[in-house]
C-alpha cells in the first residue's frame, strides 16, 4: 500500500504544471457561488448571467460570448433553466467540458407545478434545484470531481474546500429547519412558482403563486381565483421577485392592505462569491418566516 501511494505520488508530481488558472464559467448566481467555493484561490469563475437577467430568455453581450469560448469548463443547471444556452454552448464552448448539473446522480427532482394550488405537470421538470440545499451538497461533489480531473495537481484542496462547504451548507440547513418549525409560518403569496425545492426541504405547505411562470402573466380566472383564496385565508404578504410589480399585486390582493417583500430564487441583489449560496439560503427563511408572521 506505500508503495502504490508513493507511484501515486510520484506521478501526480510527473503531471505538466498548469500555465495558468482555470478558465470556469457558471450560468446563474448560486451555481457560480457553489463552483467558487470548491474553487478556492486555483480560480476566479466567471458568471454569465448578470444580477437582474432573466435565466429564461437572455442575449449575451460580446464579453460574455467571449468567456463561453475562452473556457475549460462550463457548469449551467441545464436547458430546463436556459433553453436558450444549449446553442451558444454547442458553437462557443466547443473545447470546454460543458457540466449540466441537473443530470448529476443523486439530486432530489420535483416536475413543474401549476394552478394556485400547485399540481404537478408530469415530465417537465422543475429546474430550481439549488433552493434544496441536499441538491446543493450533490452538485458540490460534481464540481469537484470536474475540477479535480481540469486541475489533478490541486485535487486535494478542492476535496477539501468541498468538504467545508458541505459542512457549512449542512449545518445552515439545520439552522433554519429549527428556525422555522419555530416560526410556524403563516399563509402567504409568491410571486411565481419557484420555490417549492425550499418549501418541501423544509416541511412548509406550498405557497399559492400569482404567476406559475417568471414570464408569463395571469389570467383573469387566476387572479379572481387568487382573490378569493387570500381572503378565505387571510393572506397579507407577498414575496416578490424584484421588480416587484405592484399593480399586478394589489390586483391579486384586491385591494387590500398586504406587505410585500422583495426575494429573488437567484440571489439577484445579493453579492456574487461563494458566500452567496448560503446568504441566499438564509435570507429565503427570513423571508417566509416573516411574511408568513404577517
Amino acid at each position: 500500500m506505500q508503495r502504490l501511494i508513493l507511484v501515486a505520488l510520484l506521478l501526480l508530481a510527473a503531471l505538466p504544471a498548469r500555465a495558468g488558472r482555470l478558465r470556469i464559467v457558471a450560468d446563474i448566481a448560486p451555481v457560480h457561488s457553489l463552483v467558487a467555493a470548491v474553487a478556492g484561490a486555483q480560480a476566479d469563475p466567471a458568471l454569465l448571467l448578470p444580477p437582474g437577467a432573466s435565466p429564461h430568455e437572455y442575449a449575451m453581450r460580446p464579453s460574455e460570448a467571449g468567456a463561453l469560448a475562452g473556457a475549460e469548463l462550463v457548469f449551467w443547471v441545464g436547458p430546463a433553466l436556459t433553453p436558450w444556452l444549449e446553442r451558444p454552448l454547442a458553437n462557443l464552448s466547443k473545447g470546454a467540458r460543458i457540466v449540466a448539473l441537473s443530470e448529476a446522480p443523486g439530486l432530489v427532482k420535483w416536475p413543474l407545478r401549476a394552478g394556485i394550488e400547485g399540481a404537478p405537470v408530469p415530465a417537465s421538470l422543475d429546474p430550481h434545484l439549488w433552493l434544496d440545499p441536499e441538491n446543493a451538497l450533490v452538485w458540490l461533489g460534481a464540481i469537484e470531481a470536474a475540477l479535480a480531473q481540469a486541475d489533478p495537481a490541486h485535487a486535494a484542496q478542492y476535496a477539501q474546500n468541498a468538504a467545508a462547504a458541505r459542512a457549512r451548507i449542512r449545518a445552515l440547513a439545520g439552522e433554519i429547519g429549527a428556525g422555522l418549525r419555530a416560526a410556524t409560518p403563516g399563509p402567504y403569496l409568491v410571486g411565481h412558482d419557484a420555490w417549492q425545492y425550499f418549501e418541501r426541504r423544509f416541511e412548509l405547505p406550498p405557497s399559492p403563486a400569482i404567476r406559475d411562470h417568471e414570464d408569463q402573466r395571469p389570467s383573469p380566472a387566476r387572479i379572481a381565483a387568487l382573490q378569493a383564496l387570500g381572503r378565505a385565508r387571510g393572506i397579507a404578504c407577498v414575496l416578490a421577485e424584484p421588480p416587484v410589480n405592484e399593480a399586478e399585486i394589489a390586483t391579486v390582493l384586491a385591494g387590500r392592505p398586504a406587505r410585500v417583500v422583495p426575494l429573488d430564487p437567484l440571489g439577484t441583489t445579493l453579492p456574487p462569491g461563494p458566500g452567496l449560496y448560503g446568504a441566499l439560503l438564509r435570507r429565503t427563511a427570513q423571508a417566509v418566516a416573516a411574511c408568513g408572521a404577517g
